[in-house]
């Protein structure tokens, strides 16, 4: 994508935003909600799949985060088709097909089927998101005004995140786990009229050709490597992981160096020469593999092994969502009395401190520590998001506003796809080395979800004797507990690698 400029033909943009500007926020704002929200929505519908669809560990992963794995490979290529045929247009037929392919989730009859829906709502996830923070970059022409946009974004990014399982839970309280999907279909609805009365369309005037080969590599780059993170985690280090990450690095050099030698390249890698364009997609990019992460496991625990209901557990990351959201808000303010790389770093602070609560504070977590847990990470992702996202926006020249918004989208997916690939890898490898199962107990379907899921040992443990079903219950508890703790460790060697990464790279975020 070369250019995201809007012809004044198309939109009379004022110095400073108006009443029809902010009404088109709000609509900008449903499909962040919908991508955002669909990310994490499932996290309190996995026991109920588990137990309906019978899925492997590994499936139950793909489940999770091949939404976001589609996203993060086709998002700069749907920007690049959205240049072509209108951003609104493209925005308006994503907007169907999620709505669509909702319900096919909604109704999949088999652990198969729904991977492959999922796959579906993240192709149209990704025709969604082109036109949103671009469009913000050239409708707020005013500094201030813009970050307050940017914020709202933001605020509708994070905290659709960390709204989807409360919103999950709330369903699953009421009916089955394919309720989930439901939701999309209302927002559709309203969404697609309001966007062909409110939103401007706008296309590149001078796009160069689509470029389906670097296309191809995008995604030949980004799926090896997650599904080579995945069978790591399931058997080790084996040959087919090897091969998977020597295909996705392959992928990756063939696709940098295509992008250097064409003269409209579907990627302008020269951003990334940026220092602090660089620095605040990574910092991006770590805090959303932060909130996945915590999110999915923390569901598990609040169901399993506290015995909450999905209503009852979604109430306990209530505070959390509140805090996202007016973190983002305060970010704004913050940045008037204190640098942006402070608060970007202190944000990573705040999102280890998180973890540090929810795995090591007391002998075993609690719904309280976990609450409590979520509402100190959800005001450092609410810091990181909001300053993140301006900034990769404001670092490059406005005609270039564009690629740089589609990079920052991207790294947010990949971002949601590494919190699930990685820190859930490794859960479920913990997990699975220290899981106990009765040899002779139930079926060997059955002792094999158990020795894959928390879920699948509680469905086990629900049809044997008393004195066995306590031995399997305690055993895959004690497991998942010692997982969540490793997998914690690694969460905070993360942030705290990130907060120093961001104190680096943003020095120059406010000149």
């Amino acid at each position: 994508m070369s250019t995201d400029a809007i012809t004044p033909t198309t939109y009379e943009r004022p110095t400073r935003a108006g009443a029809r500007q902010w009404a088109a926020l709000f609509v900008l704002m449903l499909p962040v909600l919908l991508v955002s929200m669909d990310n994490t929505v499932l996290s309190f519908a996995l026991p109920a799949i588990s137990g309906a669809l019978h899925p492997s560990g590994t499936q139950l992963l793909w489940v999770v985060d091949i939404y976001a794995l589609m996203l993060a490979g086709l998002l700069v290529a749907m920007g690049s088709l959205g240049d072509r045929i209108g951003r609104r247009r493209l925005l308006i037929i994503g907007s169907v097909g999620f709505g669509l392919t909702s319900l096919a989730a909604a109704y999949a009859p088999s652990v198969e089927m729904l991977i492959a829906a999922r796959a579906m709502l993240g192709v149209f996830g990704a025709t969604l998101m082109p036109s949103t923070l671009s469009l913000l970059r050239n409708i707020f022409v005013d500094r201030q005004q813009r970050r307050l946009a940017i914020a709202t974004w933001a605020a509708a990014f994070s905290g659709g995140a960390a709204m989807g399982p409360i919103v999950g839970g709330w369903l699953l309280e009421h009916f089955t786990w394919g309720a989930v999907f439901w939701i999309n279909v209302p927002v559709v609805a309203v969404l697609v009229p309001l966007a062909l009365w409110l939103l401007p369309e706008s296309r590149n005037p001078a796009p160069g050709p689509l470029d389906p080969l670097s296309i191809v590599l995008s995604m030949a780059a980004m799926l090896p490597l997650v599904y080579g993170i995945k069978v790591i985690a399931e058997h080790g280090i084996t040959g087919t992981a090897a091969w998977s990450f020597g295909i996705a690095v392959a992928s990756g050099i063939a696709f940098v160096r295509r992008q250097r030698r064409r003269p409209i390249p579907l990627v302008d890698v020269s951003l990334f020469g940026n220092r602090v364009f660089s620095g605040a997609l990574t910092a991006n990019l770590l805090s959303l593999m932060g909130l996945t992460g915590f999110l999915l496991f923390s569901s598990q625990f609040l169901q399993l092994v506290v015995g909450l209901s999905p209503m009852e557990a979604s109430v306990v990351l209530l505070p959390g969502l509140a805090a996202t959201i007016l973190a983002g808000f305060g970010a704004v303010r913050l940045v008037r009395f204190f640098s942006t790389r402070s608060v970007v770093a202190v944000s990573f602070g705040l999102s280890a401190a998180g973890y540090a609560i929810a795995a090591f504070v007391g002998d075993v977590p609690t719904a309280l520590s976990i609450g409590i847990a979520f509402a100190v990470l959800g005001i450092g992702i609410g810091f990181a998001e909001t300053l993140t996202n301006d900034v990769v926006v404001t670092s490059v020249p406005a005609e270039r506003a564009g690629a740089a918004s589609a990079l920052s989208e991207t790294a947010y997916e990949i971002g949601a796809v590494l919190g699930t690939a990685v820190l859930g890898g490794v859960l479920t490898a913990a997990y699975r080395g220290g899981v106990t199962v009765p040899a002779l107990v139930g079926t060997p379907e059955q002792r094999t979800a158990a020795h894959e899921t928390l879920g699948g040992a509680v469905d086990l443990a629900s049809g044997l004797p008393e004195g066995l079903a306590d031995a399997v219950r305690t055993s895959a508890q004690l497991a998942f507990d010692h997982a969540v703790q490793l997998t914690s460790a690694l969460a905070i060697v993360v942030a705290l690698g990130a907060a120093v990464v961001s104190w680096v790279t943003l020095r120059d975020a406010d000149r």
